[in-house]
């Protein structure tokens, strides 16, 4: 019986407007395990329980999902994001301090993208190199393994 009581607590909360997890996930498009780890970050308040221990979720706990699911999107770190909903929360808030972290992240994209455009360089040289047959020698594998090119 304590199951069928606990289902008839989440369904009048849904009733209230409330969400289950599994709902909260589907509406802000992360999963209940990814919602459960933002909470123990804080980034999200702490979800309300109903009497069967249930996890429920307000409309406004679904729109932070969904910012921090477009904010994740966008490559912001955890501490960016909780800086970012902080800047969103705050009504007073600087446009500056948002467009200053944007502009950092930016910046910080850059340099991963430079990162990146380097190692496909460096792969796509050794590939080049490897004859690809039936041969044992390989530079990419030589190259990993840090041994100098085969003459």
């Amino acid at each position: 019986m304590p199951a069928v009581k606990a289902r008839a607590e989440l369904s009048e909360a849904k009733d209230q407007g409330y969400y289950s997890i599994g709902k909260a996930a589907e509406l802000s498009g992360i999963t209940p395990k990814m919602i459960r780890h933002y909470e123990s970050l804080q980034l999200i308040p702490k979800a309300a329980r109903t009497a069967g221990d249930y996890r429920v979720y307000s409309a406004a706990d679904i729109h932070t999902l969904r910012f921090i699911r477009r904010a994740r999107g966008h490559g912001f770190s955890m501490e960016e994001i909780g800086t970012l909903l902080g800047l969103w929360r705050n009504q007073r808030r600087a446009s500056e301090q948002v467009k200053r972290l944007a502009t950092k992240h930016i910046t910080d994209l850059d340099h991963k993208i430079a990162e990146l455009q380097s190692m496909r360089a460096a792969l796509a040289e050794l590939a080049e190199h490897c004859h690809g047959d039936s041969r044992p020698d390989c530079p990419i594998l030589s190259d990993l393994a840090g041994l100098p090119p085969a003459e």
